[in-house]
């Protein structure tokens, strides 16, 4: 609608990873219509980034996705009129108005969220946002058996994920460090990588924060496109990351991570029909 009414739309989202997931579902499901959708992260230079941002400056590009690099100074828009934030509660509010002020007139705001922050939760209740709730889940989509264990229990876990890929699933295996540290008795997902690759030869992939872009989409794809059974992580898959044969999500030392981060790393499974298990590893 708002492309219709001559607006150009830019959608922010608060990783590379997310950022493209979008690109390419939007990109999809406008073929076949005259309407330009492009995307501008930190990982574009030259040309490409050159030819994005006179498309934006000339109103050629219609609909714009990426990341925080929307917002940088380089960046103006013809036309802007709405402004799509993707999960707001991981953007402070100069961030947010970053954005908005690149409209000559302040544009129409959608902001999202399964994660409500204090501020959002606020200028609901007083009335300051209009809300709208989606409180149901999709067709066909069961909810998460999620469970809390002891991570003495390691072996059973990797035992009962040996099955689970003997049955076809995959499985994400969550880390809150990337790599040891003597200081600290926390999982590494470095360290972990090394250990289940060596029971699943050739099953398991790594990704982390330090990883250069194209190096974790290259894991990423392999990933979605089942090649890979195991996907060994820290934070970075938190949002964008949308594999609906992946039913169980393994999470260690559960208690490390925020109470907006579980919600959010849960959320990587029962996005497909099957039953999906979120298991909480306390302790070890």
């Amino acid at each position: 609608a708002a492309v219709e009414a001559g607006a150009q739309v830019a959608m922010l989202a608060p990783t590379e990873i997310l950022a493209r997931q979008h690109f390419d579902t939007i990109t999809r499901q406008l073929a076949g219509i005259p309407v330009t959708v492009a995307i501008l992260t930190g990982r574009d230079k030259g040309r490409a980034r050159e030819s994005t941002l006179m498309g934006l400056a000339d109103g050629s590009i219609d609909i714009l996705i990426g990341t925080h690099a929307i917002f940088q100074e380089a960046v103006a828009y013809k036309r802007l009129g709405l402004a799509v934030i993707d999960e707001q509660h991981r953007f402070g509010v100069a961030q947010r108005l970053l954005l908005t002020q690149k409209a000559e007139k302040p544009p129409h705001l959608l902001v999202k969220t399964a994660t409500p922050i204090p501020l959002k939760l606020k200028l609901s209740n007083y009335g300051e946002m209009e809300v709208s709730r989606r409180d149901e889940m999709p067709p066909g989509r069961q909810p998460i058996d999620t469970r809390v264990m002891s991570g003495d229990r390691l072996d059973e876990v990797v035992e009962g994920l040996s099955r689970h890929i003997g049955r076809g699933g995959q499985a994400y295996w969550v880390c809150p460090l990337v790599e040891e540290n003597e200081d600290s008795d926390r999982a590494a997902a470095e360290a972990r990588y090394e250990e289940l690759s060596m029971r699943f030869p050739g099953k398991v992939g790594l990704v982390h924060g330090r990883m250069k872009g194209p190096e974790k989409d290259a894991v990423m794809a392999r990933f979605a496109a089942n090649e890979l059974a195991v996907l060994v992580a820290t934070t970075v898959i938190e949002v964008g990351v949308d594999v609906p044969n992946s039913t169980l999500m393994i999470i260690e030392d559960a208690a490390r991570f925020g109470l907006a981060q579980l919600p959010q790393l849960r959320g990587r499974v029962g996005r497909g029909s099957e039953k999906s298990v979120c298991l909480l590893l306390r302790g070890g």
